[in-house]
């Protein structure tokens, strides 16, 4: 089945990007720091939910079926696993997209050699780090509007014990992936002239395979210490991810 095929090279290419580590110490090395910076704030803020966590539990359960219900701790569960899940979604959007901010002229660094090494890269405007981050926030700030409803949609299906709960948690990972995609290829799409339309039209078009490389992506970047490690390596596989998308596109449009 050619959906699965493409979800396994998708993963695949997440390791790709990995192995560039081997390949180039010194270069990855540079992208770690600002994951270093992003991920000690981000983990104050998981401390805190989690702080919270038995209060709103409680106060879900109790909404639905009662204090004195014999089913309050199962959907106490349930509710809790929903809420984990959820932030999880949260945190490695909200972190991805802030570590990308924040290291703007590393990850260029890193990607530019990347995408030179398979191949010569078309002639595009050559845009100042700042501007590219100016952008990078704008559009980070449109896909937060679209994943928080989607979260929220994540939490209710995760309130069903044990069904809702694995199904929540897996689109989890394959919504979260797509968004996560999307941040990790946009280097070198914005190096062409191309913008986040493009970028969802083009990686669409396989979409499994996108998924595939995000899933991984997401699920590495949910561990705080492996996160900082992910980074480098993600937008390295994002861009081995984006050249095929861009190379395939251009092959499949008629020629003159």
């Amino acid at each position: 089945m050619r959906a699965l095929r493409d979800f396994a090279q998708g993963v695949g290419l997440y390791w790709r990007g990995v192995r560039t580590w081997s390949a180039d110490p010194a270069l990855m090395a540079i992208g770690l720091l600002p994951g270093l910076i992003t991920m000690a704030l981000f983990i104050a803020g998981f401390l805190g939910l989690g702080w919270g966590l038995d209060g709103a539990t409680d106060w879900i359960a109790d909404s639905i079926v009662g204090g004195e219900s014999g089913l309050h701790g199962i959907v106490q569960l349930a509710a809790a696993l929903a809420l984990i899940g959820v932030g999880l979604l949260l945190f490695v959007y909200a972190f991805v997209t802030v570590t990308s901010v924040v290291g703007q002229p590393f990850f260029e660094h890193i990607s530019h050699r990347v995408d030179a090494r398979l191949g010569p890269v078309p002639e595009a405007p050559e845009w100042p780090w700042w501007r590219n981050a100016w952008r990078g926030v704008g559009e980070g700030a449109r896909l937060l509007l679209l994943t928080v409803p989607l979260s929220l949609s994540l939490l209710l299906l995760g309130l069903v014990p044990v069904a809702g709960t694995a199904a929540s948690w897996i689109l989890g990972a394959l919504v979260g992936g797509w968004f996560v995609a999307l941040e990790f290829t946009a280097i070198p799409f914005e190096r062409r002239g191309m913008v986040l339309r493009d970028r969802r039209r083009l990686l669409a078009v396989r979409r499994a395979r996108t998924l595939g490389f995000g899933a991984m992506a997401f699920i590495m970047s949910a561990v705080p210490p492996v996160a900082v490690l992910t980074m480098p390596s993600a937008v390295a596989g994002g861009t081995i991810l984006a050249r095929l998308a861009i190379d395939e596109s251009a092959a499949a449009r008629p020629r003159a």
